[in-house]
């Protein structure tokens, strides 16, 4: 079984067959990781994804379906952070675990007072860089508006914001981003970073329709043009 694999390569693993009891496994001990089937029984892994992502800072891998992309790329926009299709081999999974783990367990002390919506210290507005018409503070995985609130984002969304703050002005094709975010390559009809970056501009773009922070270039990828000073 699955949770036995995943234990016997050093990891505490716990089960839950529905929503309901998800929750009360939560309130005993909250995870680093939870992996979502989407075919879960009452409430759907989708559902439970958007529960998660709106309460908790926890990673989340969608288990979908390998023939129904539109369950994947739901998934994608309520906030999970990666997904992978059944049936699946397990050594691919773990892969999958270790990466999103990887990423959270980087995240600094300043992140956990993001996740519960704490407000920022006098301090971080010298940490924050501009981005369109808000600031991205790297330190505190944070986002915030002009007038100073926080601007809820995923793992994923900031993983976007601070490669393109580190890349301003060059295009980086949809394969660069996965690497430099997800450190995985591109496929076909992969749609995450374009449903990632049409929910960026509509938190940071004045006007979403006519983008001028985060630009398609068309047949290649984006390119982020920061404000001019």
């Amino acid at each position: 079984m699955l949770t036995e694999y995943l234990a016997s390569h050093g990891y505490e693993v716990g089960s839950a067959d529905s929503g309901q009891a998800m929750r009360a496994e939560i309130e005993r001990a909250l995870p680093d990781l939870i992996l979502l089937d989407v075919q879960l029984p009452g409430e759907d892994g989708l559902t439970l994804a958007r529960y998660l992502r709106e309460r908790y800072d926890v990673g989340i891998i969608m288990v979908t379906g390998a023939t129904d992309p539109v369950d994947r790329v739901i998934g994608l926009e309520v906030g999970a952070d990666d997904y992978i299709g059944k049936p699946f081999d397990p050594r691919e999974l773990r892969a999958r675990v270790k990466s999103v783990l990887r990423r959270m367990q980087a995240r600094p002390a300043g992140d956990a007072r993001a996740a519960t919506g704490a407000a920022p210290t006098s301090g971080d507005a010298s940490r924050r860089i501009p981005m369109a018409g808000c600031s991205l503070d790297v330190a505190s995985h944070q986002l915030f508006d002009r007038e100073g609130r926080e601007i809820p984002i995923t793992t994923m969304e900031f993983d976007l914001l601070r490669v393109f703050a580190a890349h301003p002005n060059q295009v980086l094709s949809r394969d660069r981003l996965l690497t430099l975010t997800r450190n995985r390559e591109w496929e076909p009809f992969d749609r995450s970073i374009d449903i990632r970056i049409a929910r960026l501009r509509r938190k940071i773009e004045p006007d979403p329709e006519n983008p001028q922070a985060i630009r398609t270039v068309r047949g290649v990828g984006y390119m982020y043009v920061p404000p001019a000073l």
